[in-house]
């Protein structure tokens, strides 16, 4: 295994990475992982780099405007051995074969300091400059960074250009039984770098690691007594004479730690600096803050993973709710008005026969009307309730009271009726085939998290929601694509502009299984988007349906015939009142009972 080191003319210009053994990888200022975005001189995809195990094979590319220059010389193709490096503009790359590994061997530390945040708060960088202005360009660096590995690059950087007094820096991850059950707590090192690429392997100390995860606060270890070179004692390891380790806060990056190493600087007469904890307060505290940011950044991209992961699930209006009040109060059950629309797809069970062979093109297809379905329910300020099979329950009013829930219903109804009239008779379009029926009604209900102590779902319950159940299934009865229940269809007409929907009366009715009679409306698009039916054949209509609840079947007849022959929702009444020869029965109170749903 071997690493990479880009060193720009900056200190924090830097990363360090791992060449993947026999595959090529492509560098450039554009170039995934491999970017080198503080270097204009490098472009885009600049050269590839293959590592076959004992040398990195180095070739630029024909579109790489500026040259690349090894062991002194412009070069185009050649091969480097660890140790060595080439120059692109202003950044140096150079191949190096060193390890990183934590140590079970490191012994006990001469000086161990932990650090508690009231003792950093009281702590002042005595030249603040340089620490400020690598700490602003952390965010930056933060914010590009859009997978771990990045991040961890990134604030390696950052350490070392920021606590100048460091070899080493590291992320370094433990693993604790809770995690993996039936193992032992283990660390390893995630990401690292070393200041001087000519140095030997890195070996953090698991002892601090653990004391810091033990303690959640930084803590720093030193291994050599302040004393004259000849006569020290040991130090940790070759090179190293103390160690800072520092905890990242968040669950975001559970179990990362920051691990920064160095020596001491030696004198003219070969004796150590003070190895005085005291000293290390202002790197502690600049580690802190940059495992600050990065927890932060980790529990923002965590919030943001798990809105997106909760949206497949809750409405944006839900997700707005939830953010901005105490969730248990949002979600808790509460009875309140609201408008529930039932949308079914038809038409499956026959695509499903001529596509037997096909069910998981069949699925897609399926899953893209639904789609349809839902996103008008979302776009016009809806919360989708539940999914049946092929069909979605949709409704407004809940978790805000919305005085237009109405309107919002209708206009997700004739969204959905526009889309499917449209895309799905157009031939090879995914809907095509399918058709909808819809069923609105509005009334009082339970809305929130309903269910069981096992499983729960945010939903609406109470008897509107049977009822517009109902409505969408009698839509197969009326041959009409939206059907509403009395108490939508007076809203309709008081709220709804004749330019967004129209409403028509179809019949009063006695469901089956259900002793209340219903009346039943259609939900028309305006005039101008469905010339078919005229406001003049909606009168007729009206006029139609009060003369059959009053017993004047000959009238109705009549009324009905003056609508468009293509008008088929007419014949439910027109075939009802042909069938018993124009005459109401005995005892005729104006509902005309359903024998099935």
């Amino acid at each position: 295994m071997a690493d990479l080191v880009a060193q720009g003319p900056e200190a924090q210009q830097r990363w360090r990475r791992t060449l993947p053994h026999g595959e090529e990888v492509l560098l450039g200022r554009a170039a995934g992982p491999w970017s080198v975005r503080w270097d204009e001189h490098i472009s885009r995809q600049h050269v590839r780099l293959r590592w076959t195990g004992s040398r990195l094979e180095v070739s630029r590319l024909d579109e790489a405007r500026n040259p690349v220059f090894f062991r002194g010389s412009e070069s185009t193709v050649f091969a480097l051995r660890p140790g060595e490096h080439f120059v692109i503009g202003q950044t140096s790359f150079t191949l190096t074969d060193q390890r990183a590994n934590v140590t079970t061997n490191a012994p006990p530390p001469f000086q161990q300091q932990a650090f508690s945040p009231q003792l950093l708060k009281q702590v002042r960088f005595r030249n603040p400059d340089h620490r400020l202005e690598v700490l602003s360009r952390l965010p930056q660096v933060l914010a590009g960074a859009h997978r771990r590995a990045e991040i961890g690059v990134g604030v390696i950087g950052m350490l070392l250009a920021g606590v100048p007094r460091a070899d080493t820096a590291a992320i370094v991850s433990v693993s604790s039984p809770g995690n993996q059950p039936g193992t032992a707590t283990t660390a390893e090192v995630l990401y690292w770098d070393q200041r001087l690429v000519t140095g030997g392997d890195f070996q953090p100390s698991e002892r601090l690691i653990m004391e810091v995860m033990r303690r959640q606060q930084s803590v720093l270890h030193v291994w050599e007594e302040s004393q004259p070179a000849a006569t020290q004692p040991f130090t940790a390891r070759r090179n190293v004479d103390w160690a800072i380790c520092t905890p990242i806060p968040g669950e975001a990056y559970h179990g990362w730690t920051i691990y920064l190493s160095g020596r001491f600087a030696v004198d003219a007469e070969g004796r150590a600096a003070s190895s005085d904890a005291g000293d290390f307060r202002e790197d502690v505290k600049f580690t802190e803050l940059v495992a600050a940011a990065v927890g932060s950044l980790g529990r923002m991209r965590l919030l943001e993973r798990q809105q997106a992961n909760l949206g497949q699930f809750f409405s944006p209006v839900v997700l707005e709710t939830l953010s901005v009040e105490d969730p248990e109060l949002v979600l808790a059950p509460k009875e309140t008005d609201v408008s529930v629309m039932f949308c079914d797809l038809r038409g499956f069970s026959l695509e499903t026969e001529r596509h037997a062979h096909e069910l998981i093109e069949l699925l897609d297809r399926v899953s893209q009307a639904l789609g349809v379905m839902t996103r008008e329910v979302l776009d016009w300020g809806g919360v989708v309730g539940d999914f049946q099979g092929d069909a979605v329950m949709g409704f407004w009013g809940w978790p805000l009271p919305q005085p237009d829930a109405v309107l919002r219903t209708c206009r997700a109804a004739l969204g959905i009726r526009r889309q499917f009239a449209t895309v799905a008779a157009q031939r090879g379009s995914p809907l095509a085939g399918f058709h909808v029926g819809l069923g609105i009604a509005t009334g009082k209900a339970v809305a929130g998290k309903i269910g069981t102590t096992d499983q729960v779902k945010v939903t609406v319950f109470g008897p509107v929601v049977n009822v517009a159940s109902r409505l969408e299934g009698m839509t197969r009865v009326f041959h009409a694509p939206i059907l509403l229940d009395a108490t939508t269809a007076e809203a309709v007409c008081r709220q709804v502009p004749s330019d967004v929907a129209r409403v028509r009366r179809l019949a009063v009715v006695r469901p089956y299984g259900m002793d209340v009679p219903l009346e039943v409306s259609e939900l028309l698009p305006p005039e101008a988007e469905y010339p078919l039916l005229t406001d003049e054949h909606i009168a007729c209509c009206d006029a139609a349906v009060a003369a059959f609840v009053a017993g004047r079947w000959p009238e109705a007849f009549e009324l009905l015939h003056r609508t468009p022959t293509e008008d088929r929702v007419t014949d439910f009444l027109t075939a009802h009142i042909a069938q018993r020869n124009r005459t109401p029965p005995a005892g005729w109170d104006g509902v005309i009972s359903l024998s099935t749903k």
